[in-house]
């Protein structure tokens, strides 16, 4: 095909097509921009809602950003998978979610209906946020039609705060999970916790605060990981304030002491057995960001989840 603008002109949802990193339409990863879910295995698409966020807004404008960071890493094989996960997975851009921001008590609903749609066709989901809010929505999509999910929450926060009269609240929606049977708590493990709050619920549920992460090994994280999903139904959520805020500036709660790029990398590409049925990444605010450094790192932490979806699909150097 002729070069340029690949996500609206190219026809196979396969394969890498270089373009320059400063021009073109910027899709995810120059995938292409569709809502056909024939021979999809994965739907990226952007929630951009942050009227949840107890502190800086911002990360309505975070799935525009994302898709904009991924332009430079669209160059074929994944450093170190050493394969081009679109060689293996069916992977198009599916757009945003539309929503009219001035009636927000419609939020949760619209949500799981766009992801409802995508999920019924046996389609998986990349979800770019947007606050954390917006992963409780997607979990109840995912639980229509896959029952309770074993869950690996990567955050600094563990929001189970308790929750008074179902708030659209980004702190309080694992509360929320956990009381709708959407999580299985006994499958459910967070990474990189670095905050308290007085009445937070998830009773039993695995907790690996920052400090631990630290003092071990990526694999050693990831072994204690895969040994709590097991091999069930499991879904990825990443808040990118998990990262240390020298990392990721740009989010709306950073609290210091977290992971580092790499680190949080090597966990998700450590987590090889797992076959997630959907992953996000979340909570990025552009306004708040330095020379794209969040972004960026949003950025790899999204391929790297999809190269962990196209290896349990079979992709190898």
């Amino acid at each position: 095909m002729s070069r340029g603008d690949a996500a609206f002109r190219r026809k196979d949802i396969k394969g890498t097509v270089i373009e320059n990193s400063f021009s073109g339409a910027l899709s995810f990863m120059r995938r292409k921009y569709t809502r056909d879910l024939k021979g999809v295995d994965v739907a990226v698409t952007g929630i951009p809602f942050d009227q949840a966020v107890s502190n800086r807004p911002g990360a309505r404008f975070g799935p525009e950003a994302v898709r904009r960071a991924t332009a430079q890493h669209a160059w074929g094989p994944i450093w170190p998978w050493r394969f081009d996960p679109f060689s293996t997975l069916g992977v198009i851009d599916y757009g945003d979610m539309h929503y009219d921001f001035g009636h927000i008590e419609n939020i949760a609903e619209s949500i799981t209906q766009h992801i409802y749609t995508i999920v019924d066709e046996g389609v998986s989901t990349l979800t770019l946020g947007g606050d954390h809010f917006v992963t409780y929505p997607i979990l109840k999509a995912y639980h229509q039609k896959y029952g309770p999910l074993g869950l690996v929450h990567f955050d600094a926060h563990r929001d189970f705060e308790n929750d008074i009269d179902d708030r659209i609240d980004h702190g309080t929606m694992f509360t929320r999970a956990m009381n709708d049977g959407l999580i299985d708590p006994e499958r459910t493990i967070q990474i990189g916790i670095r905050t308290f709050f007085k009445g937070e619920r998830g009773e039993g549920i695995q907790v690996i605060g920052a400090d631990e992460v630290h003092a071990k090994s990526a694999e050693e994280i990831a072994n204690q990981v895969l040994a709590r999903v097991g091999s069930g139904p499991a879904y990825l959520t990443f808040d990118i304030d998990c990262l240390d805020p020298t990392f990721a500036p740009g989010t709306g709660t950073p609290v210091p002491g977290g992971l580092s790029t790499y680190q949080a990398l090597a966990i998700i590409r450590a987590l090889k057995g797992l076959d997630f049925l959907g992953m996000d990444v979340v909570e990025v605010s552009p306004p708040y960001d330095h020379s794209e450094i969040t972004t960026n790192a949003a950025a790899m932490i999204a391929i790297e989840m999809l190269c962990l979806k196209a290896w349990a699909a079979g992709a190898r150097p």
